[in-house]
């Protein structure tokens, strides 16, 4: 029995038997809950190293700053040494491909994601925009797409919310109430977010999913490490975040059933965050995320101290169990001992509501899928000893990693490529926009045409080159508007008498590929 032989599988500790989570059924899902300090992030360490170990990805969020020590190897201490002898091993310390990651750009390379792949659905959970405000950043985003628009950072959103409310009487018939006073409330919200320092995660580069999939060189799964510590002070931003990362994954990643082996495993530190206070439409969509990802080859693993953070319906989705201690001092307190005791299938040789009260640090009650995929009886477990460093790592030590790291450079320089803003401004500098200028009369076909086609580039951007990268759903969007052009030339061309009108523009609007989690929430 060794720790780091994968082939039972991630090797969690020992009770009256070795405990190991099963990877063929480690997409199934778990929960990781128990009072402060005892001992959850060493478990998540301990699974995130078996994980690694077997050439999966991790994706764990890093609130206290204790993870970032997976970087460097652990030390033979007499207390790891002698827990790791009663199990059966030799203690071995080690090392794992780790890749830091930090929304603020400080402790790990940027992540970034722009506001169309946001979608307004998420964009109205974080600002905490009420029903009435939602509406009219729905506004906001049609009319953007209507008009060729591209979203991609907070001073697009800022141009957009400014032109309708400027336009706010022709739109109003069009798609509703859009009144000024709820276009500066939106506004507001949107500064209260930039002071927090939101402002740094909407823009390019966008982070590439595929980032978080990597396996070097000796077959081991990258371990990314987000550095949540500063993130945690705006925490409606981190829960935002992270539910925005996992539909991008529920979105992206192919459909895989049950896998060997998952294709990640994904870890949500304070749980908790993503469900206070979320409206019933966004829990729902939750719910489908989770239920629905595992046959995309996600697993997700929530931790949280108490299992009542969980709604029920989500709660009902987690397969594998790690119960740390809870402590029963209040009425709460001792209704989340005996919901998290009947949540385990019964041990008659263990009192489990009893024992969760009594556990030790470092002591859990574990309860994962067997083979069959139906629950193992819940077992009182030691955790074994995690073999990279338990706590942080120094500032000269992460700045080794980041240098080292497969990513270095990709993102670490924003990028401001023509959008919203962009376009707004300079039709306000023109006073007006070329689509609204008539025809010169006594030109010929060529002039016309050649009159219409610079319209089409000023509207749509369809002449010239953007800078910065493209995301699938932009190049999508050029082509198609080129496409549409190039019809729409060809049709004045037999009929020099037709306008370009509204027609078209509906549709090169509607042509615009907003983002893969707009997708999932519009479902």
């Amino acid at each position: 029995m060794s720790p780091y032989d994968n082939s039972a599988g991630i090797f969690v500790g020992t009770g009256q038997s070795p405990e190991y989570l099963a990877l063929k059924l480690a997409n199934r899902h778990g929960l990781i809950a128990g009072a402060t300090g005892t001992g959850k992030t060493v478990t998540m360490q301990v699974l995130a190293e078996g994980f690694s170990r077997a050439g999966v990805p991790v994706f764990v969020s890093d609130v206290k700053g204790d993870l970032s020590g997976i970087a460097a190897a652990g030390q033979s201490s007499d207390a790891f040494v002698t827990r790791a002898k009663s199990m059966g091993y030799d203690y071995e310390p080690d090392r794992f491909p780790v890749v830091f990651w930090d929304l603020f750009g400080d402790k790990g390379h940027p992540v970034r994601a722009t506001i169309s792949e946001m979608g307004p659905l998420l964009l109205s959970q974080l600002l905490e925009l009420n029903d009435v405000q939602e509406g009219v950043l729905n506004i906001a985003f049609r009319v953007a797409d209507e008009n060729g628009l591209l979203l991609i950072d907070l001073k697009d959103l800022r141009a957009v919310l400014g032109f309708i409310a400027e336009h706010a009487a022709e739109l109003t018939a069009e798609y509703g109430n859009v009144s000024k006073a709820t276009v500066g409330a939106i506004q507001r919200q949107l500064l209260v977010l930039e002071n927090q320092g939101g402002a740094k995660f909407f823009g390019e580069p966008a982070l590439a999913l595929k980032d978080f999939l990597r396996v070097d060189r000796e077959g081991r799964g990258a371990i990314n490490v987000l550095a949540a510590d500063k993130l945690m002070e705006t925490p409606r931003l981190y829960a935002t975040f992270l539910l925005w990362l996992l539909s991008e994954l529920f979105e992206q990643m192919p459909e895989v059933g049950d896998p060997e082996k998952p294709n990640l495993v994904f870890f949500f530190d304070e749980a908790h965050l993503l469900f206070n206070d979320a409206p019933k439409p966004l829990l729902e969509k939750i719910e489908q995320v989770v239920r629905l990802i595992r046959s995309k080859g996600v697993g997700v693993y929530f931790v949280t101290q108490n299992p009542l953070d969980v709604p029920d319906k989500v709660l009902a989705q987690l397969s594998n169990r790690v119960q740390h201690a809870l402590r029963a001092f209040t009425p709460r307190d001792q209704k989340a001992v005996k919901a998290a005791a009947d949540t385990f299938r019964a041990n008659p040789g263990l009192d489990t509501a009893h024992v969760i009260m009594e556990l030790g640090k470092g002591e859990a009650l574990v309860s994962f899928l067997e083979g069959n995929g139906t629950p193992r009886m819940v077992e009182r477990v030691m955790i074994c000893p995690p073999a990279a460093r338990v706590g942080p790592v120094t500032p000269d030590e992460r700045k080794a990693v980041m240098d080292a790291s497969p990513v270095r450079g990709k993102y670490d320089t924003a990028l401001d490529a023509e959008s919203a803003y962009e376009v707004l401004h300079n039709r306000a500098t023109q006073g007006t926009a070329p689509a609204e200028q008539p025809p010169q009369q006594g030109g010929g076909a060529s002039d016309i045409l050649g009159g219409i086609g610079a319209a089409l580039s000023g509207i749509f951007g369809t002449g010239g080159s953007r800078s910065g990268r493209l995301t699938t759903g932009q190049a999508i969007a050029r082509e198609v508007t080129r496409s549409v052009a190039n019809r729409v030339v060809g049709q004045l061309a037999a009929d020099l008498g037709k306008s370009l009108g509204g027609r078209t523009g509906g549709t090169i609007g509607r042509a615009i590929v907003r983002g893969t989690l707009g997708g999932v929430l519009r479902r």
